[in-house]
Order: structure tokens, then C-alpha cells, then sequence
């Protein structure tokens, strides 16, 4: 088994097994795995047009019990800091999300012990009724679970239920790390690996828009990040015909500062540029059933984000008026309109708007 045999297999479109995707990662150079995912970018999502979105990323509470070693967002329900987000800041920050051209909330919160899934209803409820344009992109698969053990409904009908409220497409949150090993020792009290993918499943049975991510860098093997991708191509190939699925995968490196990971454990994050790059490439030859992969500009700044558009990625991903998550933990990038349109240009692409589900506002590319 030798690089050049897979890479021609990848250019085919056709499955990587683990140990073909292992060896790709580490065998073959950054220039091999860059032409051919930009070889394969170019059948998925032809032409020249880098896609790009404005949204606001709103937290619904602080209060979480998840205890996760990389996040300093999150607090007990005790804590001075707790909060949770009221109407009236709900209205001014869509007010000015909507003045920026805006028209999609990324709502995500902790697992909160007291708001139960009717709080989410009637949220997402009062949230359509005074805003009945606006997108919700809210939740994740770890909140869907900790509503249904708080509601004993299964995930179908909280699902449903969120639907009917107002939610339009569920985000790939709490991935992390695919892998049971991982999660027992990062995010212990999070969902494990079967109920994060079974909640994606059975959204994609409903046809939701769902998007998947990878935070990596931190304690996982490279083993376990290729059996991530595996595990997210093997889920997208079951939807059922004609289902959206994962509209998007979205690899980020975890972002150390002040976390206990870090503090406690020595954990830093040491996923250089080139090493960014890779993973790009990597994710585009692995996931060959993928349409769209996003560069996190927020994480790896903008010259390595631009590099990514020649490695596989198609997406700049959004200019983030609001992030409060990786943000305390060291990702202080920052773009506006303006800037993510140049960058895009800068790397010889067209800057194109779009929405969550990858649909052009206008046919006016920027």
C-alpha cells in the first residue's frame, strides 16, 4: 500500500479505509494531500467562489454542567457569573445583528440542570414570534441529549418538538473527539460517541440541516482523529435519500489558554499552520461525501485560512459578531464584512454570501 495507489483512489471519490487515511496523513507531503483535496474540492463544489455567511453566535446561559477541561466559558449554577440571556438582549443583539446584514442566531448554551425542553420551546417560540424571519441554528447534539434524559422523551421528539418551536438546522457542537477514550477524559459528562452520532442520525432520518466538527490538538492519536472522519463519513452515507445530512465539517485546533487541560494537565495546543493545512486536506480525502469544509479562520488566523482554500476548503465560515467560547480560551482573530471578502479575494477566489443551507441570498457574487 503506497500513497500514490490511494491518492488515485481518493481522486475516485472512493472510500479510505482507517489505515489507508492514517497513512495518507502521515506518509504522504502537504503539497500530495493539497492538490488532490483541491482536486476534489473543485468536483464537489465547481467553479471559484468561496462561500461566506454572517451570523451571531448567542449563548443562552454560561451554566453548564459538563465540566469540560478546554472550555473557561462555563460555570456552576451558583457561580457570580451565572446568566442566563433575557428577551429584551435577545432583541438588541438580533437588532444589531440584522443591521449588519445578518439574519441567523447560532444559539448555543450549557447543560444547564434547570431549563428543560420547555424552556427551549418557548424560547424558540417567542424568538419566531417577534423575529419570524430569522434562522436558528441552535443547540447540538449534547444539549439533545441532556434534553431528553431531563424530559425522558427520546430524541425524535425532542427534536421534533425544538422543530416545531423554531429550530431550522442543528450544529455539529460537542464533537470534540469521536472516540470514548477521549471523551471520558475531556468531557466526561458530555454525551459519548454513540448518542452524539445516534442524535445526528436521527435528525438526518427528519431531514434536518445538521453541520459536524473536530476539535483536535489536545490528548487525542492521529489514529483517532482519522476514525473521527471515518465515523462522519460512515453516518452521512446511511441518510436516507434525499435527506440534507451534514451540509458542512468543520475542524478547528483546540485553543489552550487558561484551560485546565493546560493547567492541570500540561495540555497545550500545538497544531501548527502547516499541520492545520493537513488536516484540511485530509478532511476533504476523507470525507468524499462531503460537500462543503470549513476553514476556521477564528483559530488559525488569515493567512493559514486562506492557504486552506487551496487545500480543500471552500468556506471562510462567518465573520462572528459574537463568540464567547474559544475566545477565552486564547482565538482573538477578528473579521468584518469587509475583511472576509478581501481575504477570500486576496487568495484568488470570489467572495460569495450564503446561508446556513449553503443557498446565495442573491446570484451577485462579491
Amino acid at each position: 500500500m503506497n500513497t500514490d495507489h490511494l491518492l488515485e483512489k481518493a481522486t475516485r471519490l472512493e472510500f479510505l479505509s482507517l489505515e489507508e487515511g492514517l497513512l495518507l496523513y502521515k506518509k504522504a507531503s502537504t503539497g500530495e494531500l493539497m492538490f488532490v483535496a483541491n482536486e476534489l474540492r473543485k468536483q464537489k463544489v465547481p467553479g471559484n467562489k468561496v462561500t461566506w455567511m454572517i451570523d451571531r453566535n448567542v449563548n443562552i446561559t454560561n451554566v453548564c454542567i459538563s465540566g469540560c477541561k478546554f472550555c473557561n466559558f462555563h460555570c456552576s449554577p451558583k457561580s457570580k457569573r451565572a446568566y442566563i440571556t433575557s428577551m429584551d438582549q435577545y432583541i438588541q443583539k438580533i437588532d444589531e445583528m440584522k443591521k449588519l446584514g445578518g439574519n441567523q442566531l447560532l444559539l448555543q448554551g450549557g447543560m444547564h440542570p434547570d431549563l428543560g425542553l420547555d424552556y427551549y420551546i418557548s424560547l424558540f417560540s417567542e424568538l419566531k414570534k417577534v423575529y419570524p424571519n430569522i434562522k436558528l441554528h441552535a443547540l447540538g447534539p449534547p444539549e439533545i441529549v441532556h434534553l431528553s434524559r431531563l424530559s425522558g422523551s427520546d430524541y425524535a421528539t425532542v427534536l421534533n418538538k425544538l422543530r416545531e418551536a423554531g429550530l431550522d438546522s442543528l450544529p455539529g457542537a460537542g464533537a470534540e473527539i469521536l472516540s470514548d477514550r477521549v471523551r471520558q477524559l475531556v468531557s466526561k459528562y458530555k454525551c459519548n460517541t454513540s448518542e452524539w452520532l445516534d442524535v445526528m442520525k436521527t435528525a438526518h432520518q427528519m431531514n434536518m440541516t445538521t453541520s459536524a466538527t473536530m476539535m483536535f490538538g489536545h490528548i487525542e492519536t492521529d489514529e483517532e482523529r482519522i476514525n473521527h472522519l471515518v465515523l462522519l463519513r460512515n453516518l452521512q452515507s446511511k441518510k436516507p435519500a434525499g435527506s440534507k445530512g451534514f451540509l458542512a465539517f468543520i475542524p478547528w485546533p483546540f485553543q489552550d489558554e487558561g484551560t485546565v487541560l493546560r493547567k492541570r494537565l500540561g495540555v497545550m495546543n500545538k497544531v501548527t499552520g502547516e499541520e492545520y493545512i493537513r488536516t484540511i486536506a485530509i478532511s476533504r480525502i476523507m470525507l468524499s461525501n462531503f460537500d462543503n469544509i470549513q476553514a476556521s479562520w477564528l483559530t488559525v488566523g488569515k493567512e493559514t485560512a486562506q492557504l486552506c482554500l487551496h487545500a480543500g476548503a471552500n468556506d471562510f465560515g462567518s465573520i462572528m459578531i459574537e463568540e464567547n467560547v474559544v475566545s477565552t480560551a486564547g482565538a482573538n482573530y477578528k473579521f468584518d464584512a469587509n475583511g472576509i471578502q478581501n481575504a477570500i479575494r486576496e487568495a484568488g477566489f470570489i467572495a460569495q454570501q450564503r446561508n446556513q443551507e449553503y443557498e446565495y441570498p442573491d446570484e451577485n457574487a462579491i
